[in-house]
């Protein structure tokens, strides 16, 4: 992301009873692990939905369906000492193969190829504050909706 601009994003939280699919990211100058759902910068002329759906299928090879909007939260942070100021578009779906829900952990790619690990994490982790899930806001949604 180029300093100074806003990047428009989209997420999709996918929910399994009481914990939800998310990525582990790293922040090594805050020495912090953290939790995002997965999704991923809206491409110009792209709807976001369209966007959680390509960003699903090129990380993980995962189709899904049911897709629901949830809300929509402003991210202004720092990453690796960097400023990043994010429009965040959230959806809720769900894995059209059901087979996903079975599994524990899951390899993805991001458009690098640097591999990452997804998987489920009960909402209470985030709760007791073992780790941060962002965006900011979005433990907050996820207990409204």
């Amino acid at each position: 992301m180029k300093p100074g601009n806003v990047r428009p994003i989209a997420v999709c939280v996918i929910r399994k009873e009481n914990a939800i699919f998310v990525f582990e990211g790293r922040d090594e100058e805050k020495d912090e692990t953290f939790y995002r759902p997965l999704g991923g910068a809206i491409e110009f002329g792209e709807y976001s939905t369209k966007t959680v759906q390509r960003e699903m299928r090129e990380e993980i090879g995962a189709e899904i369906c049911n897709i629901r909007y949830l809300g929509m939260l402003e991210n202004v942070f720092r990453h690796e000492g960097e400023p990043g100021h994010e429009i965040v578009i959230i959806y809720e779906a769900d894995f059209a193969n059901q087979a996903m829900y079975q599994k524990t952990a899951v390899t993805g790619y991001e458009d690098n190829g640097i591999p990452f690990e997804a998987g489920w994490k009960p909402l209470e982790y985030f709760r007791n504050a073992q780790a941060p899930l962002y965006p900011d806001g979005l433990l907050q949604l996820l207990t409204e909706t």
